[in-house]
């Protein structure tokens, strides 16, 4: 069990990664799936590539001016709604009861785009978003942390030293985008802007197309109407960035497989320390079996016999870590399906990956080859005579 121990833990690694990374895939592409196919995100900085383009979200690269011209249905046509988005996580109060979820700023366009519905109450209204009011929809996560078997509808909360009139609950709905619309706290975008953040710009603009159809033009027609409002001749030089629900998709694929293939060449260096492991034991074995080698030699058993034993022992014991490593890895799988479904507001299934299954196999026999031919070798070239003698 210790000689196959790094092949259990390289094998049981990669069944997770390859496991984990599938369905993470998937969670991706059904939350923004939820977006809805036409749905268009404008962010601010430049596209992000990697950990280093992180601080490019900080940027104020979107204001008022770039949601007046996206809204032109002269610049873009194809838009059908469009609204200006800021967020942040905020603590929220009522009554000496406190809850955390993400404040969201927009017109009220963004029930539309979300296709959000109302349980109770309603939203707000155009006229509110001009008049900067002090009013607040919340989803239905934040309407039991708060206010437990209170009507909501009609209360008063407080973010920071500002009073909210609580107007509408949505209905549960989950995770939309990047928001978990039932941890929602929506008030007119105005509001956000003059009471809590006290900034001009916006993190997101987000529109929806008038068909799935209209697209590609509505994307092209967006990235050339904030470049000419932006003074950008050359297209590397943008200081935002245009998102659909398949950009994003494909961009987390991208990163993913990036990632899987990493972590996978992190677990086969447990493949080789258990390949030498296995090396080291056969090693052992064959010295410690030199008059068996002897004797067999003597009653006629030939080179190639005695070197297909040896390397046949060597592929038994890594084909059976192999096999102990995939339990282990579904096991772990299954445990961590478990925990992420308590730790994130999404479903995330159980799910093994069966090409892992089949990788994790194929590796264990050639580990068991690559490593058990020297010790086979060793076997197959002992003299009779010598390994008779032999104390």
């Amino acid at each position: 069990m210790l000689t196959i121990l790094g092949i259990v833990i390289g094998i049981g690694a990669i069944i997770i990664v390859t496991s984990v990374a599938s369905e993470a895939r998937s969670v991706v592409i059904r939350e923004f799936g939820s977006l809805g196919s036409r749905t268009i995100l404008v962010g601010a900085g430049r596209e992000p590539k990697g950990p280093a383009d992180l601080f490019e979200y900080l940027t104020n690269s979107l204001k008022e001016r770039d949601v007046k011209a996206l809204q032109s249905s002269f610049n873009v046509p194809e838009l059908q709604e469009i609204t200006p988005t800021i967020f942040q996580i905020e603590t929220v109060s009522f009554e000496g009861e406190t809850t955390r979820g993400t404040l969201l700023g927009a017109n009220e366009k963004i029930f539309t785009i979300f296709d959000l519905n109302v349980a109770e109450g309603r939203t707000f209204t155009d006229s509110e978003v001009e008049e900067r009011a002090a009013v607040m929809v919340v989803g239905s996560k934040i309407k039991d942390n708060l206010f437990g078997s209170i009507d909501p509808v009609g209360q008063k909360v407080r973010i920071r030293s500002q009073t909210f009139r609580v107007i509408g609950i949505l209905a549960p709905t989950g995770n939309v985008s990047i928001f978990n619309i039932d941890e929602f706290m929506g008030i007119p975008y105005t509001t956000m802007q003059k009471y809590v953040v006290g900034t001009d710009y916006y993190n997101r603009i987000i529109g929806r197309a008038s068909s799935e159809s209209a697209m590609p033009m509505a994307v092209a027609n967006i990235k050339s109407t904030l470049r000419i409002a932006h003074n950008i001749d050359d297209p590397s030089k943008d200081d935002f960035f245009v998102d659909t629900e398949t950009d994003v998709a494909n961009r987390f694929g991208s990163v993913a497989s990036i990632l899987t293939a990493l972590l996978i060449s992190v677990a086969t260096i447990s493949l080789v320390v258990g390949g030498v492991g296995i090396m080291n034991t056969m090693l052992v074995s064959v010295s410690e079996r030199t008059r068996e080698i002897g004797l067999r030699k003597a009653l006629g058993a030939k080179n190639r016999a005695i070197m297909i034993q040896f390397l046949l022992e060597a592929v038994m014991l890594t084909l059976a870590g192999g096999i102990i490593g995939i339990a282990f890895g579904i096991l772990m799988t299954y445990f961590i399906s478990v925990a992420l479904n308590q730790l994130l507001a999404t479903e995330w299934n159980f799910v093994v990956s069966l090409w892992a299954i089949v990788i994790g196999v194929t590796v264990s026999c050639l580990v068991g080859l690559i490593f058990g031919i020297y010790p086979a070798r060793q076997a197959e070239n002992k003299s009779p005579l010598g390994a008779l003698r032999y104390e």
